[in-house]
């Protein structure tokens, strides 16, 4: 029979500082040299993680009441307007939201990078006042030693793969996907690849909601599904997607996290963006989980967009494996294009070895998840009807 282990008798190892654990990197030579059911027999946790741009990010906010309270109908952070139709002293800050000062060049990312750098932001805040709350204005400095809670709830991280983008116009293009240049003249690409959590678990066996996972250098969790997921993708012979496939909707306390895990971005002409450092640990559970953690960069393939096309459904150019992408070229159609990440595998090896040390002394016990992601199709166009 088969040797398995349990959730329970991984996180015994973990307390008892007996427990193996090696990256996702690390585990590929050993599986490919040693065989699944000898390297169950000797690791018990691999670190996956990834650290690029994850524009679907905000923060939660409770300000605290002010003497006289207000009801905040209205309000800035540095100027940089925040939802606030929630209860009074609630707001929900996105990371792509613009400075109405100024601009492109600042918005939600950077105020989120300032607080968790322990800076104070300017709050700003307007209402129509009421008999319970009847203050009509406030302005005032907060950091995070003034905020009651404070925390990352980020509806779209970690996809499971992306498209590399390229631009078969004569001029450049300004995307999420950084600037692309005319001709076929570069091809980006985000995804830490052979580290990158989902990949590491193409079918969402042990990586669900209520995941403890590291987010922006601190603890967080899975919290659902995120937005667009979308698993029903056309996959490779390893199970592995070679479209964006999966999502997280992701939560952590902002005060744990750590600048150089949450950085703020501005894509030229595009707009503003969040780095989110994410580190996931995978349990290894039975000899199949062993098998799909073994894959590596030539195993995993993307496929090529022509986002000079301005529709959803764009032109398909073909499939590149991500040792290709890695290698600083691609070719397609038999051109030569120099390959970009926009992602950085660096930041992600470091936030793997940090998960995994933390694992290694005792200081991160596993979650099993509470419930699977979904394995659907979840993406559906907008309706446009006509009148």
């Amino acid at each position: 029979m088969a040797k398995t282990k349990t959730y329970e008798e991984i996180n015994e190892k973990i307390k008892s500082g007996k427990v193996t654990v090696v990256t996702a990197e690390e585990i590929i030579p050993m599986v490919k040299e040693e065989g699944p059911a000898a390297v169950l027999e000797k690791v018990d946790v691999v670190t996956t993680a990834t650290f690029g741009p994850m524009c679907s990010s905000g923060l939660f906010i409770n300000f605290g009441h002010s003497d006289p309270p207000i009801k905040m109908a209205k309000v800035w952070l540095n100027d940089v307007p925040a939802y606030a139709g929630l209860a009074a002293v609630d707001a929900y800050l996105g990371a792509t939201e613009l400075s109405e000062s100024q601009g492109v060049v600042y918005g939600g990312a950077h105020v989120i990078e300032e607080l968790v750098a322990g800076k104070k932001v300017t709050l700003r805040a307007i209402a129509g006042g009421t008999d319970c709350y009847p203050r009509r204005e406030i302005e005032t400095k907060v950091g995070l030693e003034d905020l009651n809670q404070v925390y990352l709830f980020n509806p779209r991280n970690a996809y499971q793969n992306y498209a590399v983008a390229v631009n078969s116009t004569g001029r450049p293009l300004h995307t999420y996907m950084g600037t692309l240049l005319p001709h076929f003249g570069n091809a980006t690409y985000s995804s830490a690849g052979e580290l990158s959590p989902l990949l590491n678990d193409p079918y969402y066996e042990v990586i669900g909601i209520g995941t403890r996972i590291l987010l922006g250098g601190g603890e967080g969790y899975v919290a659902w599904e995120g937005t667009q997921h979308n698993p029903a993708q056309k996959r490779n012979e390893n199970g592995t997607p070679m479209g964006a496939a999966g999502t997280l909707a992701v939560i952590g306390d902002l005060r744990g996290m750590k600048r150089d895990y949450l950085r703020a971005a501005v894509f030229h002409r595009y707009g503003v963006s969040l780095y989110v450092g994410i580190g996931i640990p995978i349990p290894l559970l039975n000899e199949e989980i062993v098998r799909r953690v073994g894959v590596s960069n030539e195993d995993l393939t993307a496929t090529v967009y022509d986002y000079g096309v301005p529709r959803r459904t764009r032109p398909n150019l073909g499939v590149v494996t991500y040792a290709e992408l890695r290698s600083g070229e691609i070719k397609i159609n038999n051109r030569r294009i120099p390959t970009a990440p926009l992602s950085s595998l660096y930041k992600a090896k470091q936030i793997a070895a940090e998960l995994k040390e933390r694992i290694i002394n005792g200081r991160f016990l596993l979650t099993a998840p509470v419930a699977k992601l979904p394995f659907r199709d979840g993406v559906k166009p907008l309706r446009e009807e006509v009148k």
